[in-house]
């Protein structure tokens, strides 16, 4: 028997066709969703059910059997009194769609419009649409435009209710997706063909493995590679990493000492031939620009697509979270101040002005990539401009640990990644994020979710809490045991 593609199938087989023929005959091998990318798809439907608002009256095909959902989607194209289906089911050619929404206009012609959480239209959703538009029309409906609405960065929330009709952009994109017919029919056959072969194809991993989406089957097809392999050297252009392998070269201890590398990656390869790290003669004097008091500092967002308070944009990021380690003069033990919104109330104004207070006038402040907590710093700015002049000395004290290990540091432990949980553990050996119950950003984001949504006990709430500071906390106390052991050197 021949399978059914699903829309989400179709688009999975552009991507790569062996991850279409796992999903239909081997999904066992996939790897669980997280958290986190399940919050993303929990995030497309509150996105998608907020667009529903644009179409007042219309009528939803529930997920029932399929030829029932059919049959219920023909009726209700047939009543000229229900102005917009949402869910509408078809099937043409072995091909299976629900549509996010199909709006009848005034001349009895439909629109179809699917619903995307992102801020623009991307290469890959004229696929998903174009299928669509196939689909549909083919089973008879007399289809005028095919469009793709998404969210609009630029719509600023004042409170109360989103204004969906500021909040949505509707991009027209029947000339694309009619324009890529031809190619979609070739890419059915293709994916026909496919899942009646007895064993996945044989596909070469590569960039569509993570691209637009990071594959299910990522870690099946893709194994752990060795410690020494070329992969692991930091930010090694696929070109070079071609290159070496044409020559046979995988491990990094392979490489010649007259190959051509930047100065990074020879450096890097260096520190993993010779199993030593690296450091720079003008590491010194890059740490003795540090003023004291020194302040270690870590914030903590989320960043929701459905705006929550007055004046934030979709996706403008929410500061809930900060940790201060304080050292007041060198080889004293740092002080530890900390603030965790804890409610649905806005944070952002508790959130800042207990920082001003803490941060003081003077001194440096280490944070790891400094962009970020910049970036969050001048969103406050522009919310609460009462604080933009604190804020702005703040700015200027920022001192960025990231750039200077960047550039003055090299440990085979490193494995390529300057991320602090690869530094972390190679120079700081004795601090680790193992068996903490938030141990990245992600999982603080969601863990914070959870606490504000009121609907823990006690004793998970005060759990969670605690969870939230252990691990903001642990991270600026990472950067002062990381300075300390720089400093050692």
């Amino acid at each position: 028997m021949t399978a059914r593609l699903s829309k989400s199938r179709f688009v999975s087989g552009c991507q790569c066709l062996k991850r279409l023929y796992l999903q239909v005959h081997e999904q066992e091998l996939a790897a669980e969703p997280d958290a986190a990318a399940e919050r993303i798809i929990e995030q497309g439907r509150e996105v998608g059910m907020l667009a529903r608002q644009l179409f007042p009256g219309g009528v939803e095909v529930r997920n029932e059997e399929l030829d029932k959902a059919i049959r219920t989607t023909r009726e209700l194209t047939a009543n000229r009194e229900v102005p917009a289906i949402f869910e509408g089911t078809f099937e043409h050619g072995g091909v299976l769609v629900r549509a996010d929404i199909l709006h009848r206009r005034r001349d009895g012609r439909w629109r179809l419009i699917e619903v995307k959480s992102t801020t623009d239209v991307k290469d890959h959703h004229l696929g998903d649409v174009a299928i669509q538009h196939r689909v549909v029309r083919r089973s008879g409906i007399d289809l005028a435009a095919s469009c793709l609405a998404h969210v609009n960065r630029e719509y600023v929330y004042d409170g109360g209710a989103i204004d969906v009709h500021r909040f949505f952009k509707i991009r027209n994109l029947t000339r694309q997706v009619e324009s890529l017919q031809p190619e979609l029919t070739v890419q059915l056959r293709s994916e026909f063909r496919v899942l009646a072969m007895p064993v996945a194809p044989n596909v070469p991993v590569g960039e569509h493995c993570n691209n637009p989406f990071t594959c299910e089957f990522f870690d099946h097809c893709n194994p752990p590679i060795p410690e020494d392999h070329i992969l692991r050297l930091p930010r090694i252009h696929a070109s070079t990493v071609a290159k070496l392998v044409a020559l046979g070269v995988q491990s990094i201890h392979d490489i010649p000492e007259n190959y051509p590398l930047t100065g990074r990656l020879r450096r890097a390869c260096a520190s993993v031939q010779m199993g030593q790290p690296w450091y720079s003669p003008e590491f010194g004097e890059e740490l003795r620009k540090l003023k004291y008091p020194l302040y270690f500092a870590d914030f903590e967002t989320v960043n929701p697509a459905l705006p929550r308070f007055s004046g934030m944009r979709p996706y403008d990021q929410i500061p809930f979270q900060w940790s201060v380690h304080v050292q007041r003069q060198p080889g004293t033990a740092p002080e530890h101040f900390e603030f965790l919104a804890t409610d649905r109330s806005d944070p952002r104004q508790a959130f800042i002005s207990a920082l001003c207070d803490v941060l003081g006038d003077h001194g440096s402040i280490v944070v790891y990539s400094q962009q970020f907590e910049s970036q969050r710093l001048s969103d406050l700015a522009s919310w609460l401009p009462e604080f933009s002049g604190r804020i702005n000395k703040i700015q200027r004290r920022l001192w960025d640990l990231l750039p200077v290990i960047r550039n003055h540091v090299y440990h085979p432990a490193f494995g390529g990644s300057y991320s602090l949980k690869s530094v972390l553990p190679a120079l700081v050996p004795n601090m680790t994020y193992e068996g903490m119950k938030v141990g990245d950003g992600k999982a603080a984001g969601l863990a914070w979710e959870s606490l504000v949504r009121g609907e823990l006990d006690g004793w998970e709430r005060e759990k969670i809490r605690k969870a939230l500071l252990d691990y903001c906390g642990q991270d600026t106390l990472a950067l002062v045991k990381l300075l300390d052991r720089l400093r050692q050197v």
